[in-house]
């Protein structure tokens, strides 16, 4: 066994418990896993949200306050754009941010695969340790939504950022990942040595887990790699911190807790980190046959990331495979 983790996380919920991981870990300790299923073409660029909320936040230059973007951002772009093609700028490109996605679509016409060009970009903004899109192949997360006017297969940027999550989830699909693949930069951080730790960052488990974990082989190599495998629990008292997981949860039939969590992971995690305000449901968590741990996960300073950073991997030393 290494000292190396391997963390798997969607954008911004999961980027903040990424940043608490790089603190405390070296450089060559820490590997972050980027979900990709809600990258999309638009406007002639393939843009990869969760990846650049991961490049932007570890490269210390994004938008703390939105959590997504970069930090002393322009808007000359769209501002134009809102006049000449108002029907394309519902999802927002900052001037410094556009630069991102010349470079990544530019590099992936002329042949590049996207791990590649990932570390490029991580070493422009001088990103320490290593982020590995969970796939070099395209995969695209759909989901059916049902409104007024009946249902329909999004693209998740259309259902998440145009509509705003407003339609009603029926189902969600991952296409394009059955005959994607684990890159050999991910298989070789996975299988050259047993990490120290591989740890689910508290992102939306159906929109930014399970993209990671439908790549045939995934769960394999997780599973089969000797390390417990740790997930942070996206929901604190029965509300989702960030985002629509818990509107998600309600609509799929799930109940909204932490116990729905573990259950939904069972047979992939060895371990669940909870929140104190859910300290209650330590025993049916463990009745679904996963150990649990109770700290602080809410991560409002950068002492708060870094802590739960040091907590999960503690709890990750005491962690027996099941």
């Amino acid at each position: 066994m290494n000292n190396r983790v391997i963390a798997l996380s969607g954008g911004i919920g999961g980027a903040k418990l990424a940043l608490g991981l790089a603190k405390v870990l070296d450089a060559d300790e820490l590997v972050v896993v980027a979900n990709t299923g809600d990258d999309f073409e638009h406007l002639g660029f393939t843009i990869c949200p969760d990846t650049d909320t991961l490049l932007y936040t570890l490269g210390g230059v994004s938008n703390e306050a939105a959590g997504w973007g970069r930090a002393d951002e322009s808007w000359s772009f769209m501002e134009a754009l809102k006049q000449s093609d108002p029907d394309n700028a519902w999802f927002l490109l900052g001037d410094k941010d556009l630069e991102t996605h010349r470079y990544r679509t530019q590099a992936l016409a002329n042949g590049s695969k996207l791990t590649e060009i990932t570390a490029n970009l991580a070493s422009e903004f001088k990103v320490a340790p290593a982020i590995l899109p969970m796939s070099d192949d395209p995969v695209r997360t759909f989901v059916l939504a049902e409104n007024e006017t009946g249902t329909s297969w999004l693209p998740f940027q259309e259902y998440f950022v145009k509509l705003q999550c407003e339609p009603r989830m029926l189902k969600v699909e991952y296409r394009g990942s059955q005959q994607a693949g684990v890159s050999p930069q991910l298989k070789q951080a996975l299988t050259e040595h047993v990490p120290r730790a591989i740890v689910i960052c508290p992102s939306n488990p159906f929109l930014s887990v399970d993209p990671i974990l439908s790549v045939p082989g995934m769960v394999d190599l997780l599973r089969g790699c000797g390390a417990p495998v740790i997930a942070v629990s996206p929901v604190v008292g029965g509300q989702a911190l960030k985002g629509p997981t818990a509107k998600i949860m309600q609509e799929l039939g799930m109940t909204v807790d932490v116990t729905a969590i573990a259950e939904h992971y069972r047979g992939i995690i060895d371990g669940l980190v909870i929140d104190g305000q859910d300290r209650g449901q330590i025993v049916p968590v463990q009745e679904t046959g996963i150990k649990a741990m109770v700290t602080n996960t809410v991560m409002v300073s950068l002492e708060d990331r870094k802590q739960l950073a040091r907590d999960v991997l503690r709890f990750a030393s005491s962690v027996e495979r099941a």
